[in-house]
């Protein structure tokens, strides 16, 4: 019988991540802990207790009373779930977001007891994720990167294209127009959207402004900029 108002298919997903989300307690003393309680709750179909490791955010997703029908409704899968959440591929990963006043993101990561910062801090034109690369972007043209810049032009759109020409073009004619977008985006930024579909990416802004990414070798790249 399928859960009524939730798809069958996204059952596995949704408990995945609802466990990662768990909040730490009583006897949970840590990450691995945490999971462990939780596994075993579902596994004994203590609900109650289940749904008390989930941290508030997931709550707020999930109303006690829904989470109860969707354990009821697929005991299968949700054994099969916590036998495999019973049982981490490696040791558990705690980290920490910080986020700077500008809308910046700094990843920590709790490693041997201490909080360390993570390689993103001194990865200042990283093109890791979209929201990373439009950053990047940003930092980059503000700093008159026209070397770095070149790494963010897509693979099709390089041919006769250098640093050299870049900066004759953008520091040329289209200097006030880039520098008016770069602040429209750098403004938009903190709480920008990002529609992510396979390699591409997309981004609005402003007064229907819009940033094309695509993702090609790894790294993401500013296909379009309007």
């Amino acid at each position: 019988m399928k859960p009524h108002g939730l798809c069958l298919p996204t059952l596995g997903a949704a408990l995945t991540v609802l466990a990662l989300g768990c909040a730490s307690q009583k006897p949970a003393q840590g990450p691995k802990d945490a999971l462990a309680a939780y596994a075993n709750a579902l596994r004994a179909g203590r609900v109650e207790a289940a749904y008390a490791l989930l941290s508030d955010e997931a709550k707020k997703q999930l109303p006690y009373e829904a989470f109860a029908r969707m354990v009821k409704e697929n005991p299968e899968e949700v054994r099969d779930i916590s036998s495999a959440l019973a049982r981490p591929s490696g040791p558990p990963l705690v980290t920490a977001t910080v986020t700077a006043p500008g809308g910046e993101s700094l990843l920590l990561v709790y490693e041997a007891g201490q909080w360390r910062v993570d390689a993103s801090a001194i990865d200042l034109y990283s093109q890791a994720s979209p929201e990373a690369a439009v950053r990047a972007f940003i930092r980059a043209f503000e700093n008159k990167r026209w070397d770095v810049l070149m790494r963010f032009v897509p693979d099709g759109k390089k041919e006769g294209l250098d640093a050299a020409k870049l900066k004759k073009a953008w520091e040329g004619e289209q200097k006030d127009e880039l520098t008016r977008l770069t602040q429209a985006l750098a403004a938009a930024l903190p709480t920008a959207k990002f529609e992510r579909i396979g390699e591409r990416a997309t981004m609005s802004y402003g007064a229907g402004g819009t940033v094309e990414l695509v993702r090609e070798h790894g790294a993401w790249k500013v296909e379009e900029f309007r």
